[in-house]
């Protein structure tokens, strides 16, 4: 194809997929004249060519168009405003009787975000309809196996309050796949490769059959029975498929190959493993899954898939593609991360500026507002963005209801407050008179909760970062007047403060307190001190320091309580 071609063939493909498989040449004519003002010089001659490449388009099915899309690595854009674009989980295509779902993850860490991408929608698929979800553990690859992930899988989705009817592992199952290889080759549907990587590839390229392709069932089975016998690389079972499909990928590929590292949960009982696309389709279709939800980089898998549930007289699930989760500002890699935490980078997978669900969690971010997020989002095939801010503001509208109020002072420093006319007794060094009691709500919307005292008698820490020239509030108790460190008393009233424009700032006293750290969303840490009420919390409960942000407490360690911050 020429550049013009190859343009017209994009917008060709995106208007088929919008229109459920059949472009309209002036449509496509229309968007390349408003997307490319370069071309419009060139519109005779892209309307005399235009048609044949529309008919070409439309000749193809809806899960070619999607797959050449994702090969060509074309964007699908939204063009709906932001009032009109379609929220939340749509209904799912083909029947509802008797759903079954699946999530099926690698275990090579615990579930991050992106996870939830899919977790969530199958979860609420199967709720939606009463149906089955099932979790298969596919650990096919000893290689990508982080054997603690195991439980921390099923830990992570229990977090995300995703019910699981039935799990599976698939080391389990070399048995079944076994079986299923062996009917392929009776059936003359697969059969044993010993052509070398490099060469084989040159042939399918070229659209040819490997020598091996033309072996009887009888000849591939002997292959077959030999084949634990033999060295990695040696040989391979291929499944059939169009040895001219477009896609070279898609050509012949591989359903078994030997593995020679020694698994975590079933050490060296097995030595041929099964590719991903083998065990995939075999499970779904054993596991009567009626709906398969999968990245659209996974289109080129369901259509190699399509080809073993032919051979084997299997009906399709429903394949259901959505688009890439994009979330530039949270750290997602699995094996980045891993590292991090050998190199000491990370303090564990619960570092909060990793994306993992247990690193979320900790920061007293809640599972709805992970759940409402990806519900939100939906499943389509146009790609979606998130980001932190996102996150925070769902998280917000959750914790604004459940958190109480406390005072916490960062970097704290002591300070004396003059010309409040109280007195001290010299033997116990304490404030005897004009001690005030200062009553807060724990919540300004739900009084029924009670109310905390902070004793006020002119010593108080406020933050070091509050000591700057000018007149302040401290919140509600005094103003004062701060100048080169000296602090004295200014007045008394809200009002006065108002009419001074002064600053209003949190402060904890002095003789009734308890040391507090953060660990902030970069792994650094605020040391100050937080008001004494703060000893009633137990670890796990979420505050909001005020004027600070939502913390939750983590640990209580030599009468210190230990937060992580969650957000503003």
């Amino acid at each position: 194809m020429t550049d013009l071609e190859k343009t017209i063939y994009k917008y060709a493909l995106l208007n088929a997929i919008k229109h459920k498989g059949n472009a309209n040449p002036g449509a496509v004519m229309g968007a390349i004249m408003s997307s490319e003002p370069d071309l419009r010089k060139d519109a005779k001659k892209i309307g005399s060519i235009s048609g044949k490449i529309v008919t070409n388009v439309n000749e193809m099915s809806i899960e070619e168009i999607e797959l050449e899309i994702a090969n060509l690595g074309i964007e699908i854009e939204d063009n709906k405003s932001n009032n009109e674009k379609e929220k939340g989980l749509s209904d799912l295509p083909g029947s509802h009787k008797n759903v079954v779902m699946r999530f099926a993850p690698n275990p090579s860490g615990p579930l991050h975000i992106g996870h939830a991408r899919a977790a969530v929608p199958n979860g609420e698929y199967a709720e939606r309809y009463d149906g089955k979800l099932i979790l298969r553990i596919e650990d096919t690859d000893p290689k990508r196996i982080y054997p603690p992930a195991y439980d921390m899988i099923q830990e992570d989705l229990e977090w995300l309050n995703i019910k699981i009817d039935e799990i599976y592992y698939q080391s389990d199952r070399f048995p079944i796949y076994y079986e299923y290889a062996e009917k392929l080759i009776k059936n003359g549907a697969a059969y044993m490769c010993q052509c070398e990587g490099g060469e084989f590839k040159k042939l399918k390229d070229a659209c040819e059959p490997c020598p091996c392709r033309s072996k009887s069932p009888e000849e591939n089975m002997v292959l077959w029975r030999e084949f634990p016998d033999m060295e990695a690389g040696q040989a391979v079972l291929r499944v059939k498929t169009d040895i001219n499909h477009k896609n070279p990928a898609i050509r012949d590929w591989v359903a078994m190959r030997i593995v020679e590292e020694e698994h975590p949960r079933i050490g060296r009982e097995y030595k041929i493993y099964p590719m991903m696309n083998f065990s995939v389709a075999i499970d779904d279709h054993l596991m009567g899954m009626t709906h398969v939800l999968r990245g659209k980089d996974h289109l080129a898998n369901s259509e190699k898939q399509k080809y073993l549930y032919e051979h084997m007289g299997w009906d399709v699930p429903e394949f259901i593609h959505y688009g890439r989760l994009k979330m530039e500002d949270i750290a997602l890699s699995t094996s980045k991360a891993m590292a991090g935490i050998d190199e000491g980078n990370y303090m564990g997978w619960d570092d909060p500026r990793l994306g993992t669900l247990r690193a979320i969690a900790r920061r007293g971010i809640q599972s709805k507002a992970i759940h409402d997020l990806m519900v939100e989002i939906g499943v389509k095939m146009s790609d979606s963005a998130i980001s932190w801010k996102k996150i925070y503001g769902l998280n917000r509208n959750i914790l604004e209801e459940i958190s109480n109020r406390y005072f916490f002072v960062p970097n704290p420093k002591k300070i004396n407050i003059y010309g409040l006319n109280i007195e001290k007794d010299n033997e116990t060094n304490i404030n005897k008179t004009n001690i005030e009691i200062i009553e807060r709500p724990l919540h300004p919307d739900h009084l029924k909760r009670g109310n905390r005292k902070l004793v006020f008698d002119g010593e108080v820490y406020i933050s070091s970062n509050d000591l700057g020239d000018g007149i302040v509030r401290l919140m509600d108790a005094v103003n004062i007047n701060i100048k080169n460190n000296d602090i004295s008393y200014n007045s008394k009233s809200f009002e006065e403060a108002r009419e001074l424009k002064a600053r209003i700032i949190q402060w904890v006293p002095a003789n009734d307190n308890i040391k507090a750290k953060i660990v902030m969303d970069d792994a650094s840490i605020v040391e100050g001190i937080c008001e004494s009420y703060c000893k009633n919390l137990n670890v796990g409960d979420i505050v909001q320091f005020e004027r600070f942000g939502f913390a939750r407490l983590d640990e209580i360690s030599n009468n210190e309580l230990i937060f992580y911050f969650a957000h503003k």
